[in-house]
């Protein structure tokens, strides 16, 4: 054989084959006649003759017939081996000479090659086992090292997974708060919007916008403020519970680690004589998800996402909180301001309607009455007019019946001043006495618009100091405002 190659590459070739005698082979069908089976006669094994042939060609055939004949004659005569060997050439003495020491170079080499192969395959073997062997005890050591790996990072992920769910477990106290505290907001937004309502029900000049109006409005936009403020922060504080995608991937993580360090411990312990090892066919051309680089740096990631989060939660909480008290001082203080408008507005309209009371009683209706009178005096001084009128007028009207020269311009004449100074006199009473009935009905008017004044400010003073401040008695105390029962 021929060696190629190098000791550890070594590859050999099939025999070459001789270029002095054909390649001999001891299968069994090197002997199995080549030639195809001929259908012939027993006669065909005897030697024909020229004369044969000649004596076949003396008959009187046509050109068709004759080559047919031929054509019979060549398929019928077959080549034998001793026809064979008695047509082709024979080899030297020399090519059988050159043909065996070729054969014995090629066994010389064969047998060296064989030596040396067998030689170079004990030391591979032996470098291999070595090599094997240092192969898995390194790998070994390497899961040993991945093991710790894995049982570090495990610690950090479970010491993260507490910090999150005791994070998530504050925060979920503080949004229940925060819901109560918004839960006691609708009692006094309620009253002081059922104080507005009941404020509307003023009646007249007492409808004004005064300061307990301002306050009230006030209080109510504080607390929706407040409301809003709040459910901002709840909304916030909910989607931050909700939002539990690092806690998932710290816990999905963990899970991974526990599965890993499960596999990689019973891989660590499996030895050469271990039950349940067996081939895998190309399991070492599996791809791999990640690479220790990435690997650690996932997890890292996951904390760091983790704590991240705890940071945003802690910082709500403690927005949360201050919220809490600001919300609560906000509407304490409203509510006071309100309550002081309250009380001085009541004492404003007590104050009112006891000087309204006061006009009424001591110079309204005194006024009434002593117009009442003057009147009463003016148709008496009108009624005392009329009878001088009568006699003035009487008299003027009998001189005017003198005749001729008698009637005179005389001094008597001045009657008629007399009776126009009558005249006048009734006029001006007149006058005084309608002067003096557009004062009572003046009078009468204020008396009405006083005492309908009086009614107004008694139904101010129920609005107020009845209904609204019997609401506003009882308000939600400051635990209560912060979230605490």
């Amino acid at each position: 054989m021929e060696l190629l190659g190098s000791t550890l590459t070594t590859t050999y070739a099939r025999p070459k084959t001789s270029h002095f005698l054909p390649a001999i082979s001891t299968m069994a069908s090197s002997y199995r006649n080549t030639q195809p089976a001929l259908g012939r006669s027993p006669s065909a094994n005897m030697w024909r003759t020229n004369s044969y042939y000649k004596s076949s060609s003396a008959l009187p055939l046509t050109s068709s017939t004759q080559r047919d004949h031929f054509d019979l004659v060549r398929a019928n005569t077959a080549f034998y081996p001793s026809n064979r060997t008695m047509l082709t050439n024979r080899y030297t003495p020399d090519d059988w000479y050159k043909s065996n020491h070729s054969n014995y170079r090629e066994s010389e080499s064969s047998r060296k090659s064989a030596e040396r192969l067998r030689k170079d395959t004990i030391r591979l073997m032996q470098d291999r086992e070595q090599l094997t062997r240092r192969t898995q005890e390194n790998t070994s050591k390497n899961i040993a090292e991945r093991v710790n790996d894995i049982v570090f990072w495990r610690s950090e992920l479970s010491h993260e997974i507490d910090n999150m769910v005791t994070e998530i477990a504050a925060l979920s106290e503080v949004k229940k708060r925060l819901e109560r505290a918004l839960a006691e907001t609708e009692g006094p937004l309620k009253v002081s919007q059922e104080c507005l309502y009941n404020r509307e029900k003023r009646m007249s000049i007492d409808l004004v916008h005064d300061d307990v109006e301002k306050d009230l409005i006030k209080e109510v936009e504080v607390i929706k403020s407040c409301q809003e403020r709040m459910r901002r922060h709840l909304d916030r504080a909910i989607a931050q519970l909700s939002n539990r995608a690092a806690q998932h991937e710290l816990e999905k993580d963990m899970s991974d680690k526990v599965s890993a360090q499960r596999i990689d411990d019973r891989c660590h312990h499996l030895r050469n004589t271990s039950d349940g090892i067996g081939y895998y066919r190309g399991i070492d051309r599996i791809d791999h998800v990640s690479l220790p680089d990435t690997w650690s740096k996932f997890t890292d990631d996951n904390i760091l996402h983790s704590q991240s989060e705890r940071a945003n939660s802690h910082k709500l909480r403690d927005e949360i909180e201050i919220l809490l008290n600001t919300t609560s001082n906000e509407m304490w203080n409203q509510f006071n301001n309100a309550n002081v408008a309250f009380t001085n507005r009541i004492s404003e309209t007590a104050d009112a309607k006891n000087n309204l009371q006061a006009h009424l009683a001591k110079q309204t209706l005194q006024e009434i009455f002593q117009t009442e009178m003057l009147i009463e005096s003016l148709k008496k001084a009108l009624r005392d007019k009329e009878n001088p009128l009568k006699v003035a007028q009487t008299r003027l009207e009998e001189r005017t019946r003198r005749p001729n020269v008698e009637l005179c311009r005389d001094n008597p004449h001045y009657l008629v001043g007399e009776v126009r100074e009558i005249e006048d006199t009734i006029q001006k009473l007149q006058e005084r006495l309608m002067e003096a009935e557009n004062t009572l009905q003046i009078l009468v008017k204020t008396k009405v618009t006083l005492e309908h004044d009086l009614s107004i400010k008694a139904h101010s003073l129920f609005l107020d100091q009845e209904k609204c401040m019997g609401m506003r008695k009882s308000f939600p105390s400051l635990p209560r405002l912060v979230g605490y029962t």
